[in-house]
């Protein structure tokens, strides 16, 4: 039987898996999309061809003091590439160095290591400026959003003269997408605030690839909008996690932009599901714990059948990844009574608890991890120890003709059959 090999990624190692060529959908990789600037000159056009706003230099005063907002650990925002560009645009409007401010948005996230924050300012920036993990217990409130969300701001972006935005843009499976706004809330907002936001999430229209009519989306830029952001610098990254395009420019303008190339590389149409989708994050850090990898779960979801089998893989080598989640996966009854719960308290951390659990309602989930089998099985999944296993063990369950979709880099694919119009079906 001619059999195809597919090769996942897991935390920093390639696994492979040999699928029955007959069986196998599709493989859905990125999209080949050409840009006309990657890498670092991607940022440096961007930052000369701003989107909505005038260049930099043309906003920042001398004296102002400049809060630039970035990604935590978690993200695969490649900020050491960005800052030095970025550095030279605004000593060149005749900032000085003592007057920026890079504040890492922790939103719910543990606190970095100096070490952490070290290598993803790059050693440029952590020379010259100050570098500073956000800190949800100082915080300025700002006001409410229409939805009653509150906006409470960490003091040093909140009080800044300006404020500066990056991040990448990936699909958000109830944001829509990530990037824009999502650098102040949930990024640099108070826990409180980001469970007001996040509670939207149950609703149908807050779904991966969606932004108009998003509630979760809508939410977040307005509160955004209320503390002001005078620039984002946004970027698009391949597999490889190397910048293939920039954004840069007005939160709103520039974000949309970045989305729509997004779209052209990442978004998947597929015919039909599959009875057995192979979904990996991607490899680290995407997947450092569960907490992340269900991220490409939550894609892998919109592309199995009903009775189908998810085959997930990352490493989750620090384990589940976040108090309130873990409390809730290894205290539950049952999968179903986590969407339940959800329902009666929505809880920052539940909310990625019974987004597992929804999947779990349509479809079985076999985990190639590095957590302990026990626990594994405790979070209502079963446990391979290589993705092989635990396609064997699938195509044994649901029959030798079972069909196969796979998703190398689960985190960042959206599939959407191809009659669906309004994201994935």
């Amino acid at each position: 039987m001619d059999k195809k090999t597919l090769a996942f990624k897991i935390g920093a190692r390639t696994e492979t898996i040999q699928v029955p060529s007959g069986n196998l959908l599709d493989v859905l990789e990125p999209n080949k999309v050409r840009s006309a600037h990657t890498g670092a000159d991607a940022i440096r056009f961007a930052l000369k061809n701003p989107i909505g706003t005038p260049c930099l230099g043309e906003i920042i005063r001398p004296g102002e003091k400049i809060a630039v907002v970035t990604s935590d650990i978690t993200r695969p925002m490649p900020t050491w590439e960005v800052m030095p560009a970025l550095l030279e645009e605004l000593y060149a409007a005749g900032v000085s160095p003592e007057d920026i401010t890079l504040v890492f948005a922790l939103g719910s996230h543990r606190a970095q290591t100096d070490e952490e924050k070290r290598r993803l300012a790059g050693e440029r920036a952590w020379r010259e400026i100050r570098c500073v993990d956000s800190n949800p217990a100082d915080c300025v409130h700002l006001g409410t959003t229409k939805r009653g969300t509150p906006v409470d701001i960490d003091r040093r972006v909140a009080e800044a003269d300006r404020r500066i935005c990056l991040g990448n843009i990936e699909y958000h499976y109830f944001a829509g997408y990530s990037g824009g706004a999502k650098a102040i809330m949930p990024g640099v907002s108070t826990r409180g605030a980001i469970q007001a936001n996040h509670s939207r999430m149950v609703c149908p229209e807050a779904c991966a690839g969606r932004l108009e009519g998003n509630p979760v989306r809508e939410d977040l830029e307005e509160a955004a909008a209320m503390v002001g952001v005078d620039f984002i610098l946004n970027v698009v990254l391949d597999a490889h996690k190397e910048i293939l395009y920039a954004a840069a420019g007005d939160m709103i303008k520039a974000h949309r932009d970045g989305c729509a190339f997004l779209d052209t590389l990442y978004r998947k149409p597929i015919a039909q599901k599959a009875d057995i989708v192979l979904v990996s994050q991607g490899g680290a850090p995407k997947d450092l714990n569960l907490y992340q990898t269900q991220k490409a779960l939550d894609n892998a979801g919109h592309a199995v059948k009903p009775g189908g089998v998810v085959v997930l893989m990352g490493s989750c080598k620090e384990g589940l990844g976040e108090t309130v989640f873990s409390e809730w996966m290894t205290s539950a009854p049952t999968a179903h009574s986590l969407i339940e719960r959800i329902q009666r308290e929505f809880r920052l951390g539940g909310h990625k608890a019974a987004a597992i659990a929804m999947v779990l309602e349509n479809a079985s989930i076999f985990l190639v991890s590095d957590l302990e089998d026990a626990l594994v099985r405790q979070l209502f999944m079963e446990p391979y120890h290589t993705p092989q296993e635990a396609y064997d063990a699938a195509a044994r369950k649901l029959g030798p003709g079972a069909t196969v979709l796979a998703m190398p880099y689960g985190g960042s694919t959206l599939p959407s059959v191809k009659s669906s119009n309004n994201g994935p079906a």
